[in-house]
Parts: C-alpha cells; structure tokens; sequence
C-alpha cells in the first residue's frame, strides 16, 4: 500500500511565529508554493496559505508587517507518515483539506497536497479528497 511518505513532499518551507505577512508572502513568491508551516522550534503552530493573506488580510487593508500567524489556521491536523494515502484522503475529505502535514514523531517531515494525491499516490483517491472538499460547508 503507498503510504504518506511515498509521496509526501519533504521539502518544507517554515518559519517563525514572528514571521510577517510581508515575509511569508515572498517565501511563496520564491519558492512557487501556496502554503507555509508556522514553528515555534520544532513544534507546528499554524499553517498560511495565499489565500489566508488574501481573504484574512490583505481583502481587511491589514498591515503587511503583521506576524503571519494573526491569520494561520492554528491546531494544524496532521497525519504520520505510515498512512495510507487511501486513510489520508478520507481524512482530507471529511476535513476539507487541500494540504495535510506528515510526522513521524512529534516531528514535522512533509506535506501532501491534494495535488500531490493526484499525481504521484495514482489510485483514484485524489477524488475521493476533491468531493469531500468542494462541499460547502455549513
């Protein structure tokens, strides 16, 4: 069975909880990623995505000096990194989740997108996570 370190990727971007909008925004814009961890030290304490800036944000007028984690979703579900991508992409669908950290430990070591479920696990699951996702929530 492919499990979440099969096709995680294990390249993370992170920074500090005193990053700044400003700051997060040009790790995305370097690096062509939507999404960045929060840290504080080895322990994950958010994640922001692109669209977190813009919809919490930058859409309010907000100050680009701001600390990015003002608008991370903090409580970051996360996933160990012997599951299934099959398990995983249930998980993601019932939470509506497009990105998912992967640990062993207590230790953050990658993340699956929903992107990443479709191009490398090439099971089908990717569906299954999309419907779940592109429900509307109440």
């Amino acid at each position: 069975m492919t499990t979440l370190k099969d096709i995680m990727t294990p390249d993370l971007t992170t920074v500090d909880t005193r990053a700044t909008l400003k700051e997060v925004a040009t790790h995305m814009k370097e690096q062509g990623i939507g999404n960045v961890l929060i840290m504080d030290g080895d322990m994950l304490t958010g994640i922001i995505t692109d669209r977190d800036i813009v919809v919490r944000a930058v859409a309010y007028g907000h100050d680009f000096g701001t600390p990015a984690s003002d608008y991370a979703t903090g409580d970051v579900f996360t996933m160990p990194a012997d599951t299934t991508v099959e398990e995983a992409a249930r998980e993601m669908s019932h939470r509506q989740l497009r990105r998912l950290p992967v640990t062993e430990g207590s230790k953050v070591v990658g993340i699956v997108s929903l992107g990443d479920l479709a191009v490398r696990a090439q099971t089908g699951v990717d569906e299954t996570a999309l419907k779940g996702i592109s429900q509307p929530t109440s």
